[in-house]
């Protein structure tokens, strides 16, 4: 065989291993929702985009600055983190969450928390004959983690009345995405006994903790829910939300030494690392509060118009007290709603994403400018 034949075979040697990967994975929701934003961006007033979480706001001065002072970074940062980070990650940790006796073996930064979302089950070394569970209710992420391990997922309303067997990673969420509920400490520590004995490693999606309106979110990690242990326990959180990082990719992960020491040794091999720079604004994020306040009530206000603009139009609301979302329905097909609100120029997120319980739901952020917000509260109202 020549070299030129086996460089035209190479190309469909490579496609047949992508296709046999994307073969897991559900189609990207998403895209459904081209056609929709399109009618939307036709409104003479403009889309009011209310679909997607991602900040519009500005990162925090002090945080550019952070980023900025630490930009002359030529050489490798490393995985677990600068001590500066880690001392960041611990503090922030005890203080904010209320765990105890943390230390640096306890926490472990992240590329952004979808990608541990995405990857922690095959990490974790799951595989057939495994079986993560996620909410009905929930982000579509964790069953993408769980199709790309090649486990088998399994939906729950409440998780201590699955069968345990074979189960070896349960995911929570709370507060949720996409309906806002937030899980109190009775159930949470009903849940994590549960799983604690039968040996299932539970890890808690807490990236809206912060953002409580009218529910108080509490960790997986604080000791009224574990009991002062984190065995068994990891607690996903991001800075995506309360200090607008989205574009920084700056998560971490705490709780379990042991399980975050496993998921360390694989991503020193793989290159799982968050940039000099970004570590340096994420310590610098952490340590302050006065942004997360100021971006709080930017929110809050927002919020408040349109849940009022959305229930003086017919919606009635369901959960959401608290994260960035909205969960608003008309009890009819969400694509119908959908439709409806492209018309008026705003985009929403289909219910139907987030599993088929929510058929008839739509989800809709908040994380529009004040400007958009107040365009798409006239819309809803007129």
């Amino acid at each position: 065989m020549t070299s030129s034949q086996d460089n035209s075979a190479a190309p469909s040697l490579l496609g047949g291993a992508a296709r046999r990967v994307s073969a897991l994975l559900p189609p990207f929701p998403w895209d459904r929702l081209e056609p929709y934003k399109a009618i939307a961006a036709a409104h003479p007033d403009g889309i009011v985009d209310l679909s997607v979480g991602t900040p519009v706001d500005s990162v925090p001065q002090l945080v550019q600055d952070a980023l900025a002072a630490a930009s002359d970074s030529p050489g490798y940062p490393t995985v677990w983190g600068a001590t500066a980070l880690k001392d960041a990650l611990v503090g922030w940790v005890e203080g904010r969450l209320g765990a105890r006796g943390m230390t640096h073996r306890n926490v472990l930064p992240v590329v952004g928390s979808k990608e541990l979302v995405a990857l922690l089950p095959w990490q974790l070394g799951l595989g057939p004959g495994d079986r993560v569970a996620f909410p009905r209710l929930a982000y579509p992420t964790y069953e993408v983690g769980a199709r790309l391990a090649r486990v088998e997922a399994v939906v729950y309303d409440d998780p201590t009345e699955l069968d345990p067997e074979g189960l070896r990673l349960l995911w929570l969420n709370s507060p949720s995405n996409p309906t806002g509920r937030v899980l109190g400490v009775d159930e949470l520590r009903r849940i994590v006994a549960w799983a604690r004995q039968h040996g299932i490693l539970v890890v808690s999606d807490e990236c809206y903790l912060e953002l409580g309106w009218e529910a108080e979110p509490v960790s997986v990690l604080h000791p009224d829910v574990c009991d002062g242990s984190v065995d068994g326990l990891i607690a996903v959180h991001s800075l995506s939300k309360r200090s607008n990082l989205a574009g920084y990719r700056s998560a971490f992960a705490a709780g379990d030494a042991a399980v975050l020491g496993e998921l360390l040794e694989i991503r020193k091999h793989s290159g799982f690392i968050v940039p000099a720079p970004v570590q340096a604004a994420t310590v610098a994020a952490l340590g302050d509060t006065a942004h997360v306040t100021e971006q709080r009530a930017r929110y809050a206000a927002r919020r408040e118009a349109l849940r009022g603009a959305l229930t003086a139009s017919g919606f009635r609301i369901e959960h959401s007290e608290a994260s960035l979302y909205l969960w608003a329905t008309r009890d009819e097909p969400c694509w119908d709603t959908i439709a409806d609100l492209a018309k008026h120029g705003i985009l929403a997120a289909p219910g139907e994403f987030y599993g088929t319980a929510g058929a008839n739901f739509v989800r809709v952020a908040f994380t529009a400018t004040d400007e958009r917000v107040a365009s798409a509260v006239s819309r809803l109202t007129a």
